[in-house]
């Protein structure tokens, strides 16, 4: 994800880093030497009106604007989906802290602690298809999940067995149980709602048709305007190219919230959000926030 800090609108217009400008400006090249070759080979055998194209590009950005919107509400899904990973981790916690009677000793405490620290991390390289690395894994939890295909589900069976012991032992009244499950249960939806955003892109012919539309009409607009706009049109052309492109170009990534693109969610971060919450409630030292690279890049 781009993290910048607020900027005064004249330098907004002039930003580089963070921008998907640099990524589309081969492209970009291409057109305005399209329009440049438009403009001086002067009148054309063939001729095309502005205002067919110009219907042609209200219609493109109505549909542009549609799948912008269909791939944002993914984006802001899956975030929604680990700001409650978040909230259920600190809640089970609590309860594990404060409701077992007797308490719990140092072992059960840690066993829980670790177990909960686990689970984003291991949904983290799920959803992006690494391996998790063993060693960032607390001790007590690799046993459990190293062969595992699944491993946030075997973390969170984990957890179920957690508390089926201390019900075993008379230490939960079937209250408290049926509040640490409700728990449980949306710990595994998190888990699927992630997982179903993951596996389920926006259909591929949708993408397809809107992509070469885009570059069909960005082909087009130069010798639609080259008649009316002389050398103006390459400024032009280039100018609502960009716009079209660059839209393009941002829902493509938005689409998979998950992956290592610029403007994709940090996962790495927010692993670390929650794991810091987690140590922070037990009393152990902290590790340091993830912060955002020179390229105000927070992955």
């Amino acid at each position: 994800m781009i993290v910048r800090p607020r900027m005064h609108w004249l330098r907004m217009l002039f930003v580089w880093r963070g921008s998907v400008a640099p990524r589309i400006l081969p492209r970009l090249g291409f057109f305005l030497a399209l329009s440049l070759l438009a403009v001086a080979l002067g009148p054309l055998p063939f001729s095309l009106r502005e205002g067919s194209l110009a219907l042609l590009g209200v219609a493109l950005a109505i549909f542009l604007g549609f799948r912008n919107s269909t791939a944002y509400d993914r984006f802001w899904e899956a975030r929604k989906l680990w700001g409650s990973l978040m909230i259920v981790s600190r809640s089970f916690l609590r309860q594990a802290l404060t409701h077992p009677t007797p308490a719990l000793s140092p072992e059960e405490e840690d066993q829980v602690t670790n177990l909960l620290r686990a689970l984003p991390l291991t949904l983290n390289h799920q959803l992006r298809g690494t391996q998790v690395p063993l060693d960032s894994l607390p001790t007590g939890v690799r046993a459990c999940v190293v062969a595992a295909d699944h491993r946030p589900a075997r973390v969170i069976l984990a957890l179920g067995q957690w508390v089926a012991n201390l019900r075993h032992q008379g230490r939960l009244s079937e209250l408290l149980v049926a509040s640490f499950d409700d728990n449980l249960d949306r710990l595994s939806e998190v888990q699927g709602g992630c997982e179903r955003i993951a596996g389920t892109p926006i259909p591929y012919v949708y993408s397809v048709m809107l992509h070469r539309t885009v570059y069909i009409y960005s082909l087009l607009l130069p010798f639609a305007l080259a008649g009316s706009l002389g050398w103006s049109t390459p400024l032009v052309s280039v100018f609502v190219s960009y716009t079209f492109i660059a839209l393009d170009t941002v829902t493509s990534e938005l689409e998979d919230p998950f992956g290592n693109e610029p403007n994709d969610l940090p996962l790495d971060a927010l692993t670390r959000t929650i794991e810091r919450g987690v140590l922070e409630m037990v009393g152990e030292p902290l590790p340091p926030l993830l912060q955002p690279d020179d390229k105000f890049l927070l992955t």
